[in-house]
């Protein structure tokens, strides 16, 4: 499955900023859309919320055979039976998590080289690199130059999907770059028409 996964839309789930009135149908509007792989971002729920919302949301992505990516919470990608978990570098460890999802997805996100070549060698199936842009879904990270975004790519042969205030407007600046996919939030979910925002960013990605 790993070989086959299809990064190139990757949408981040966020309640506070979606346009709809439910996750499910924002993850729905967004697949429909094109979104080839979704994560499923909670914050401030509770574990038994978070299981509970990634199950209704896999039947989504199951039926629409899009991999479901849990943010942070290995059990329960686990206990969901999702594809797998994004990690941030204050979460669990990538070779800790591999002990516990088998050969489920690991992505890891790194903003310097050194963080993406660890992560490569832990284990981690994609990198997230970023933040791009500054983005208001977080407000406490660093900034990744293109310079550095290169510098990974050459040191690293896992997918690297890009993050941080990707949008209509930013996402030319990184073709030619060997980037697998584009990590989109606001300029998907906050939109009116979620679907057509997706369809319109993967077309401008891919064409």
């Amino acid at each position: 499955m790993k070989d086959r996964v299809d990064y190139t839309l990757y949408l981040c789930t966020d309640r506070e900023l979606m346009s709809c009135d439910t996750v499910e149908q924002s993850v729905r509007e967004a697949v429909e859309g094109g979104a080839t792989v979704v994560q499923l971002r909670e914050k401030d729920v509770s574990s038994l919320e978070f299981y509970d919302l990634a199950v209704r949301v896999k039947e989504i992505t199951d039926k629409y055979r899009v991999p479901l990516i849990i943010n942070d919470r290995a059990d329960i990608a686990l206990a969901a039976d999702c594809s797998g978990v994004h990690l941030g570098q204050s979460d669990l460890p990538c070779k800790v998590a591999r002990k516990i999802l088998g050969d489920r997805l690991i992505g890891v996100s790194v903003s310097t080289v050194e963080e993406a070549v660890r992560a490569q060698q832990d284990g981690a199936d994609y990198l997230g690199v970023g933040a791009m842009y500054p983005t208001s879904t977080k407000t406490d990270t660093e900034f990744v130059t293109k310079e550095v975004l290169a510098d990974i790519r050459a040191a690293v042969d896992i997918p690297i999907v890009i993050i941080g205030g990707i949008n209509q407007s930013t996402l030319s600046n990184f073709k030619g770059m060997g980037i697998d996919g584009i990590a989109v939030i606001s300029a998907i979910v906050s939109k009116p028409d979620i679907r057509a925002a997706a369809c319109e960013i993967k077309r401008l990605w891919t064409e």
